[in-house]
């Protein structure tokens, strides 16, 4: 049991580009412990069927900062919650989180703000700029839980992952066994997302030896 990483976000019903309609959060597979709200049960959400059915592709997903590009140019999440501005021309990119309030947004990197530093570095590193989305891994990212030397952009479902057991307990041995945070699963056939991560199990995640951010440059 292991994950191919072959590069499959082009040919999946994933927006790659912005319009009027606001994405909705993903949801995670199962339905959430209601006496720990960070775990959850052997129930699957019914909203989430279709993975089980036999609709989903699964996706390493990786641990860092979402950023996404559109028409060539790089753009950061911005979390608009309580006490924070929205910087000028943000665009939305999610419906706001109807209890925490949290409106999550993109903002466009300026190279002149030191903030986007490594953000930059990895973008000009990456040679095929096609306009989708992407997450910000490396030394000086969120401690780097993804262990890579440097800094890189890796494209949202660039890694499918082979799993035979999509049950509970399977997807909990899936996630013991190997080194990433989580699970993305997409509908093969329309605009549908969600998600599992090790520590909706418990689990919780080694360091293991660098990666070269040269596997995710491409």
């Amino acid at each position: 049991m292991g994950y191919d990483p072959k590069d499959v976000s082009s040919s999946l019903a994933i927006p790659t580009k912005l319009n009027n309609e606001k994405m909705k959060k993903i949801s995670t597979l199962f339905k959430k412990d209601p006496d720990n709200l960070g775990r959850v049960i052997n129930e699957i959400n019914p909203d989430n069927k279709w993975v089980i059915e036999g609709l989903a592709l699964a996706t390493r997903k990786f641990d860092g900062t979402s950023c996404t590009i559109i028409n060539g140019e790089l753009y950061k999440r911005f979390d608009l919650k309580k006490g924070r501005t929205l910087p000028p021309n943000a665009i939305p990119c999610q419906a706001p989180d109807e209890k925490s309030g949290h409106h999550p947004h993109w903002v466009k990197c300026d190279r002149a703000d030191k903030s986007n530093k490594w953000h930059f570095i990895a973008f000009d590193d990456l040679v095929d700029k096609t306009d989708g989305t992407y997450e910000l891994c490396g030394k000086k990212v969120q401690g780097n839980p993804e262990n890579i030397k440097g800094h890189a952009l890796i494209r949202h479902a660039s890694e499918v992952l082979e799993i035979h057991d999509l049950s509970f307990e399977g997807l909990k041995n899936f996630l013991t066994k190997v080194d990433i945070e989580g699970i993305v699963f997409h509908h093969q056939l329309e605009a549908k997302m969600c998600k599992i991560r090790k520590t909706d199990f418990g689990i919780k995640r080694e360091k293991t030896k660098k990666t070269s951010l040269r596997k995710y440059i491409a």
